[in-house]
């Protein structure tokens, strides 16, 4: 419960801290299109790290579903450094090969996502 409200809390501050990097200290020093690919990868991230923080809070109330919700959240995790590090690297970079990656992390956020419903669905 606490190690998914922090790795939560942390991936939040990311988040913010990368979006205000990306507003600030990106924009006019890479393309456009480059810049909105990395503000969909601090976007995913942001909304990624509310589910972990979600996560935690579900398994304060419902610690029997704990193995279940742990699960989700490794692969909500391994999504956010996949999908969400993908495309700040790519941006960062321009190496479009960099893409390639990114659809493995969203496999991981449905996978996590459908295990979160899969441990809530099994509560009783």
């Amino acid at each position: 419960m606490k190690l998914w409200g922090m790795l939560g809390a942390l991936n939040l501050f990311l988040a913010v801290a990368l979006g205000a990097f990306g507003a600030h200290g990106l924009k006019g020093k890479i393309a456009d299109d480059l810049l909105a690919v990395y503000e969909t990868g601090v976007r995913y991230q942001m909304i990624h790290g509310l589910g972990l923080l979600a996560l935690a809070a579900l398994l304060r109330v419902a610690p029997e579903a704990a193995g279940g919700l742990s699960a989700a959240g490794g692969f909500l995790l391994a999504g956010i450094g996949l999908f969400s590090g993908s495309l700040y690297l790519l941006a960062l970079t321009g190496v479009r090969a960099l893409g390639a990656v990114t659809p493995f992390g969203g496999v991981a956020f449905l996978i996590g996502w459908a295990l979160l419903f899969a441990a809530l669905w099994r509560l009783r």
